[in-house]
């Protein structure tokens, strides 16, 4: 029997990771089974099963996926050069959050991630894990407008980096819930705010 090649392997597990997304999207996690996304997936039980033991295994995988990108986006704006000033690094911050706030956008499934977190103990400590780290960015970004002299040096960067990591979940928050403020208008207040 001929062995299946790893990209084999790895296109049938985002496959399945597809099937997930959209079935979480439309039904949410706890009105979704494994036979909705199975089923989705147009694929066997023991198929599906090989790659995800279970549905929290697929929620922590979707999890992983849809935060991944706002990883490297952070990281990036932390190792520009020359450092990018706080409202532009902000501006780029946004326009990855905007970017994610639509129909099939990650930040969908991750307002269910948040929820899920409050009740399934191991998802909640990949998510504080997570958050940990964004938040350690962009207090790297704060810490990189001290040394340019954007902020003053006695600021806490770490306290200013949880504040601008949090605007970024709060605007798409307001864009996903309550069709909130567009992202040109959010950005010029938060230059204001940064000015300020």
């Amino acid at each position: 029997m001929p062995r299946v090649s790893d990209e084999h392997l790895a296109a049938r597990r985002q496959q399945i990771l597809d099937a997930a997304y959209k079935c979480f999207s439309r039904n949410g996690f706890h009105n979704t089974s494994m036979q909705d996304v199975i089923s989705e997936a147009n694929l066997s039980v023991g198929a599906v099963y090989r790659y995800f033991k279970s549905k929290n295994e697929l929620i922590t995988a979707i999890a992983e996926g849809a935060l991944e990108g706002a990883e490297e986006i952070f990281a990036e704006l932390v190792t520009h050069e020359p450092p990018l000033p706080l409202g532009e690094a902000m501006d780029r911050a946004l326009d990855f959050a905007d970017s994610q706030t639509g129909p099939q956008g990650a930040l969908r499934v991750a307002i269910q991630v948040w929820a899920e977190s409050l009740r399934d103990p191991a998802l909640a400590v990949f998510v504080a894990d997570r958050y940990t780290r964004f938040r350690g960015l962009f207090a790297a970004l704060a810490r990189r407008a001290q040394g340019t002299g954007e902020l003053p040096p006695d600021a806490d960067p770490e306290a200013v980096g949880a504040v601008l990591f949090g605007m970024v979940p709060g605007f798409a928050l307001q864009r996903i819930l309550g069709n909130g403020p567009d992202k040109k208008s959010f950005t010029e207040a938060l230059r204001v705010l940064v000015k300020a």
